[in-house]
C-alpha cells in the first residue's frame, strides 16, 4: 500500500505548472496540515490500514512541501509511524530556495529517507525562462546539504525540450547533475498545459527527438538505468513503481488522488471546501478494461512490463508481432519496451486501435 500527501501550498506558481497549488492561501497552511489527520482516519478504515497490511511508501508532493515547516507535518507522522513497513521509503518533493539546512533536518527528523529536489536546470537563463524562484546555487547549496545531513537517496527533477536547449546546455546539466550525491533524475518533457502562463506560448516547448536520444543515452553513459520513460536512477523508486504495478494507494489532501478496488477517490481540489470537507469525494468506478488499458500504457513505459496472462489472444498475437520486429521482448510471463519514446504508440498496438 501506498501513500500520497498532496501539498497545495507554493511560493510562487511556475509557468509550465498545470498542479493543483496556489501561492495565496497560506492562511490556511495549518488548519489544512491538521485536516490531513482527519482525512487519513477516515482512510484508515477504508484501506484497512493494519501491521499486517502496513505503508510500504510514503510521497509528499505538491505544490511545494518544503513551504511547510516539519513541525506542522509532526502529529500525521506520529500517526501514521506504527503502519510503516520496517523498511519504508518515505520521499518529500522540495524547491531549493526553501528546501533550508532546518527544514531539511527537520524532515530527516521525522523519518523522511528520500528528498526530490525540483532543480529543473542549473542554467540560471533557463531558470528563468521556466519561471523558477530559484537559482543554480540553491541547488548546488540544499543537495549538498541534504547529503551531508544523512539522507539515504537523492533525487533530481530536470527538465528539458525548452526553446534554446542545446546539446552543450544539456551537457553543462548532466555534467552538474553527476557532480553531485545524487542516486536518480526525473527527466520532464516540458509540456505546454492549459491554464498555465506557457499556453498563451505553446512555441516554448520545442523537443527534439534526436536530442532526447542523446540525453537519454548520455544519463544511461553515466551509470543510471532508465526504468521508466522519464526516470534514471542506481535507485529506483519504489514509490513511482508501486503505481505503475496498480498497488492501491491512499490519496491525502486537496487535489490527491486514492485508488482501491476499481474505484479512484478525489478530494476536493478546493483548498478551502476541502478544509471543511476532508472527507467527501468523487468518486471514480473502473471497469476492467479501463485497468488493462492502464496497465499496457503504464507497463510498456517502465520495466513493469506487461504480464501476458491479462491480454486476449487477439492482444498476445499483437504483442508477438511486435517481439519478432524487435520492439518488445518476452521472458515467458511478461511483455517488455525496448524503446520507451515508443510506448504509447506501442501500447496501442497491442491493445488493438
Amino acid at each position: 500500500m501506498l501513500l500520497y500527501i498532496h501539498i497545495p501550498f507554493c511560493d510562487s506558481k511556475c509557468s509550465y505548472c498545470a498542479f493543483n497549488s496556489y501561492v495565496d492561501k497560506f492562511s490556511l497552511k495549518k488548519e489544512y496540515m491538521q485536516t490531513l489527520l482527519v482525512q487519513f482516519e477516515a482512510e484508515f478504515l477504508r484501506f484497512g490500514i493494519s501491521r499486517d497490511n502496513p505503508i510500504e511508501t510514503v510521497f509528499i508532493g505538491g505544490g511545494t512541501p518544503s513551504t511547510v515547516e516539519p513541525e506542522l507535518y509532526y502529529p500525521l507522522f506520529e500517526r501514521i509511524k506504527p503502519y510503516l513497513a520496517p523498511d519504508a521509503e518515505i520521499t518529500s518533493e522540495a524547491n531549493p530556495n526553501s528546501a533550508t539546512r532546518s527544514w531539511l533536518e527537520g524532515m530527516y527528523e521525522l523519518g523522511i529517507n528520500r528528498i526530490s529536489f525540483g532543480v529543473q536546470s542549473f542554467n540560471n537563463e533557463k531558470l528563468k525562462t521556466l519561471g523558477r524562484a530559484h537559482h543554480t546555487q540553491h541547488a548546488l547549496e540544499a543537495i549538498r546539504c541534504a547529503s551531508a545531513i544523512g539522507y539515504k537517496h537523492l533525487s533530481i527533477d530536470l527538465i528539458y525540450g525548452v526553446r534554446g536547449d542545446t546539446k552543450a546546455l544539456l551537457q553543462a546539466d548532466i555534467d552538474q547533475a553527476f557532480s553531485l550525491p545524487i542516486d536518480h533524475i526525473s527527466l520532464y518533457s516540458l509540456t505546454i498545459e492549459e491554464k498555465t502562463a506557457f499556453e498563451n506560448t505553446p512555441e516554448i516547448a520545442e523537443e527534439e527527438l534526436d536530442l532526447t536520444r542523446w540525453l537519454f543515452r548520455k544519463i544511461e553513459e553515466k551509470g543510471f538505468e532508465q526504468y521508466e520513460i522519464s526516470n534514471f536512477g542506481k535507485y529506483r523508486s519504489r514509490h513511482n513503481i508501486g503505481y505503475w504495478e496498480h498497488k492501491p494507494y491512499i490519496g491525502l489532501g486537496s487535489g490527491a488522488v486514492g485508488f482501491l478496488n476499481m474505484q479512484r477517490f478525489y478530494p476536493s481540489q478546493d483548498v478551502a471546501h476541502y478544509v471543511q470537507n476532508p472527507i467527501e469525494y468523487r468518486i471514480e468506478a473502473l471497469d476492467a478494461e479501463a485497468l488493462l488499458s492502464e496497465s499496457l500504457f503504464l507497463g510498456f513505459r517502465s520495466r513493469v512490463g506487461v504480464d501476458s496472462a491479462r491480454l486476449s489472444a487477439a492482444q498476445r498475437q499483437n504483442a508477438d508481432i511486435l517481439c519478432r520486429e524487435g520492439v518488445l521482448t518476452y521472458d515467458g510471463s511478461r511483455y517488455f519496451n525496448t524503446d520507451f519514446l515508443l510506448s504509447d504508440e506501442i501500447a496501442l498496438r497491442v491493445e488493438g486501435f
